[in-house]
């Protein structure tokens, strides 16, 4: 199993951040070109005073080893249950993968912290876990970097999409 946290900071309020990252039009953009996703849809979000629930749909471009490549499949995707509460300015998800659904585990937390003079602070908690015999670790560590090229792409594409004003015209 393998724990890991990442920390960004963006020059936006919490609101900002939550109407940014809640937006079609960002996502689109965000999972299709900044991460080169093949496909990515938002499947469901549903929105209450309290929170947001999301469930997305996605094939990631997969930059692992052969025979992860090989175990995960060319049509490797996944489902992500997403929520927001609002009180808290905390998104959990959990992922469900296409292939060894019973084996591979990913959840985390992404809490939004306000930090002065309209910045904000993006802190991600990510846990994984691979139960495959021989080659768990493996699938782990090519997860995890993955992960966190991932995580620093999107830093830098909402850092643009901010810096742009994109946010104001979505």
């Amino acid at each position: 199993m393998i724990k890991f946290t990442l920390t960004h900071s963006f020059d936006c309020d919490v609101a900002t951040f939550w109407q940014t990252f809640l937006d079609k039009a960002y996502n689109d953009e965000l999972y299709k070109k900044a991460l080169g996703f093949p496909e990515f849809t938002v499947t469901d979000q549903r929105e209450t005073e309290k929170d947001v629930t999301r469930r997305c749909s996605g094939m990631p471009k997969l930059d692992v080893p052969a025979p992860v490549a090989k175990l995960l499949g060319s049509g490797f995707r996944y489902v992500e249950d997403g929520k927001l509460d609002r009180a808290t300015n905390t998104w959990t998800w959990k992922l469900t993968p296409s292939t060894l659904a019973e084996k591979l585990f990913q959840s985390g937390t992404m809490r939004i912290e306000a930090a002065g003079d309209g910045r904000c602070t993006r802190k991600v908690e990510i846990v994984m876990e691979a139960k495959v015999f021989g080659l768990g670790g493996l699938i782990e560590s090519a997860t995890e970097k993955q992960l966190r090229d991932g995580w620093e792409k999107s830093a830098t594409f909402l850092t643009k999409w901010l810096k742009e004003g994109r946010h104001k015209a979505s």
